[in-house]
């Protein structure tokens, strides 16, 4: 188990903060800068795990390194909260929802590996957000004036990474195109000469080996998947951090609700969709028909990693609306309204235009 770190001055627990960059009181403001020297005392390094030997043996790897972590569930979008503390949101931090309530299996939660710390503070992304209200050209004007912000919440939602070694085969039809010269008569009854496409069929194979790095599968259900792989990519083969409550003390944690087994079948999935482009980008000729691939994975391994989000939610009209922000990078997606009344008047003035412009074009 992971130990507390404490204040030097006042013995209260430090907390990641993301405008310092460093581990911070926030009883007394004291900064205790964040160095790789620190890095053995506040966690193991980030290793991969052998994927076949968790999915055999389920039961490893709990525990989230503290007997403080308190869970509760959002009865509206799902989504399950965890906090290193007793201390909790009275709304939820993903759709705004106040019907939360306590969520009480905690045993089957594989504990974090690693990390990716915040490093866009919330100044910094309140300001991006406002510039991204601002280009919504036909957002209705209401929104752009409305503190949204004052809802913003950065939470660490969980992810799976995985690698594997791949070897594939391919067989397939490589058709080349060729051309010939027909006779025809055109309305006038001319006879006139047209080149036709055909294509000649042969038969092609091959074979790739390919590694598949840090292959991302999100294990949120806070967050909509179309806007988070807006705002993907996360750095994790590069700048992830072995996981310790001082970087999630103070933050909310979102549990993952698409576990080990689910995530590495949808993993799969995805390698077999890159690998058969892989392929067909090897089939020569100009076009090609009947790809068949065979494919076997070896070294599969995984993390289960944090990653950072900064989370708008709000409700126009009788509609919710989100927007996430990348925690780490800074890459913003969202949703909004649109104001029917701008887009009515956009469409008039290009049909005004138009009329304008058509008997310019008739003259000439």
């Amino acid at each position: 188990m992971v130990g507390k770190h404490v204040c030097p001055e006042c013995a209260g627990n430090l907390e990641w903060n993301a405008k310092a960059q460093s581990l911070k009181c926030p009883y007394c403001g004291t900064v205790v800068p964040w160095s790789e020297e620190t890095q053995p005392e506040l966690g193991q390094a980030v290793l991969e795990q052998d994927l076949a030997d968790a999915l055999r043996n389920p039961a490893n790897g709990r525990g989230w390194g503290t007997n403080e972590r308190y869970e509760v569930q959002c009865q509206n979008c799902r989504a399950i909260s965890v906090f290193l503390n007793k201390t909790t949101a009275q709304r939820c931090d993903f759709c705004g929802s106040p019907a939360i309530v306590a969520h009480e299996e905690r045993n089957d939660a594989i504990t974090p590996q690693s990390i990716l710390p915040f490093k866009i503070s919330d100044g910094q992304v309140r300001d991006k957000i406002r510039q991204w209200y601002g280009s919504r050209w036909f957002a209705p004007s209401k929104l752009k004036s409305a503190a949204l912000t004052d809802t913003l919440h950065g939470v660490y939602l969980p992810y799976w990474t995985f690698d594997a070694h791949a070897a594939a085969q391919w067989r397939a039809e490589a058709g080349y195109y060729y051309y010939t010269t027909e006779s025809y008569r055109d309305s006038n009854g001319n006879v006139q000469t047209r080149q036709v496409q055909h294509v000649r069929w042969e038969p092609a194979s091959g074979s790739l080996q390919h590694f598949f790095d840090d292959e991302l599968v999100p294990g949120t259900v806070g967050v909509q998947p179309n806007l988070l792989r807006q705002i993907e990519p996360f750095p994790t083969t590069t700048d992830l951090k072995p996981y310790s409550p001082e970087f999630v003390r103070g933050w909310t944690v979102e549990r993952y609700q698409v576990d080990l087994s689910k995530a590495a079948k949808l993993n799969e999935e995805d390698m077999d969709s890159q690998l058969r482009n892989l392929c067909s980008q090897q089939v020569p000729g100009d076009t090609q028909r009947n790809l068949q691939v065979q494919r076997q994975y070896s070294g599969r391994t995984f993390k289960h990693t944090l990653v950072p989000a900064w989370l708008v939610g709000y409700t126009y009209g009788s509609k919710t609306y989100q927007i996430v922000a990348n925690g780490y990078t800074g890459q913003i997606a969202g949703e909004r309204p649109y104001s029917w009344v701008k887009i009515t008047f956009a469409v008039l003035a290009v049909i005004l235009l138009l009329m304008l412009i058509a008997p310019m074009l008739v003259q000439r």
